[in-house]
């Protein structure tokens, strides 16, 4: 799926199933394409990848699965290296305010939308593909939100209205811990501040997007209208599936 056709996607909110990747493994990510998922969050908040991992998920991935890449937080550094190896959008994790919505935006897109400054890297084709890359890319990059925590749900009304926003993604476990209750995605008081960012998202039309650990987990979003949809983490899908197998082997 190339950049465009995914954010083309996104924003007609189609179904996107995608699932977590935290290791540097051309194996699985091979394997994860070949399994079908529309597009893969590769993760460089929450693991050990690198930059220069990164870009070797999406050189085997080509295009047959979407990258989108997380960046660690709210950066000029990491945002720009990041959009420079070229996924087909960026997420941005922890944006709890409109002044942080707007400085995540300005960072993505090139002047005169934004402020991201202009280097030749794998994005650019190394150089052949310098003025096209450019003259598309604030248009053809999606650009994701993250929104997890209760700052930004209370925030959401304002937030939903910056320009530039392509879509909004839920992390409910995040969530649930700013609201003193961690690992709680259940309870009464997350799932109604999920709701009110539901609320809030499809009266702008924005589409939602969410993560589960499990397919279980994400069929209610999905019956819901929950199209950018994450499904478990490569760790956690090897290490059920193996404790499984030991479980059923040896009662």
């Amino acid at each position: 799926m190339t950049k465009s056709s995914f954010k083309r996607k996104l924003t007609h909110t189609d179904l996107l199933i995608g699932t977590i990747v935290t290791l540097p493994s051309p194996a699985i990510t091979e394997i994860y394409c070949q399994a079908g998922f529309d597009w893969l969050f590769v993760d460089l908040e929450h693991s050990t990848l690198s930059i220069k991992d990164a870009q070797a998920i999406l050189q085997t991935a080509g295009q047959k699965a979407a990258c989108v890449i997380r960046v660690p937080s709210i950066d000029e550094a990491w945002i720009k290296r990041v959009l420079d190896i070229g996924p087909a959008g960026i997420i941005i994790p922890q944006v709890k305010s409109v002044e942080e919505a707007k400085l995540a935006i300005q960072l993505c897109k090139y002047p005169p939308e934004g402020l991201r400054s202009v280097g030749l890297a794998r994005a650019h084709g190394y150089g052949e593909n310098f003025q096209e890359y450019v003259a598309s890319a604030n248009n053809e990059v999606a650009i994701v939100l993250q929104i997890e925590h209760i700052d930004a749900v209370n925030n959401i009304e304002e937030i939903i209205k910056v320009p530039g926003i392509d879509s909004l993604f839920i992390g409910p476990y995040d969530l649930s811990a700013s609201m003193g209750k961690t690992g709680q995605v259940t309870d009464p008081d997350v799932q109604e501040a999920i709701a009110r960012v539901k609320e809030i998202a499809e009266k702008a039309k924005m589409p939602l997007g969410i993560f589960g650990a499990n397919a279980d987990a994400v069929k209610s979003y999905i019956r819901d209208g929950y199209s950018l949809i994450t499904v478990g983490i490569d760790t956690m899908l090897i290490t059920k599936t193996a404790t499984a197998i030991i479980k059923a082997l040896k009662r």
